[in-house]
């Protein structure tokens, strides 16, 4: 059964991931292309490090749903609004959004141990897009940041289709 986002009953779900804008630290907004996108998808995740609760309560305003956790550069205002590990089921995909899960070396198989009764986990921190599956099958997703790209050639978002509680579509935006 899909879940109903906004008063609806969606067929699909489309979600809009992004991570470490560090709004107004990195830039003073974030990109016109990402806002359109947090418009018109049906759940907004987000992986923490937003810097203000300005950028927060805006993007929480314009989200249909938001799944949210606080980062390290986000302070107490924040951490007493958001936890530091989201849980949520879309459309019966069991999905865990944590902003930082350490080195690369060893991430697929820490993470599987760390959420093993998961299919997705959403994660930042680093500024580096990441896509790949661990040993039990969980899906670790990374957008990247869309204000920083640090060592990456474009700032980045990223676009999550799911239907039947599977995953069904990963596409990097860059910015």
């Amino acid at each position: 059964m899909s879940p109903k986002i906004a008063g609806r009953i969606v067929a699909h779900v489309r979600l809009l991931l992004t991570a470490d804008t560090h709004v107004p630290v990195r830039a003073r907004d974030l990109p016109a292309e990402l806002w359109r996108a947090i418009d018109t998808a049906d759940v907004v995740v987000h992986a923490g490090d937003w810097v203000t609760e300005d950028l927060f309560d805006a993007v929480a305003a314009r989200a249909k749903l938001l799944i949210g956790v606080c980062g390290n550069n986000d302070g107490p205002p924040l951490r007493a609004r958001l936890p530091e590990v989201a849980h949520a089921e879309l459309d019966g995909l069991r999905i865990a959004v944590v902003h930082e899960t350490g080195p690369a070396a060893g991430r697929e198989n820490r993470c599987a141990g760390r959420f093993p009764d998961h299919d997705l986990l959403v994660f930042g921190h680093s500024h580096i897009p990441w896509d790949s599956v661990a040993p039990n099958g969980l899906r670790l997703l990374n957008p990247g940041s869309p204000t920083d790209r640090r060592r990456q050639p474009r700032a980045t978002y990223q676009i999550v289709e799911i239907a039947d509680g599977r995953l069904t579509a990963v596409t990097l935006h860059p910015v």
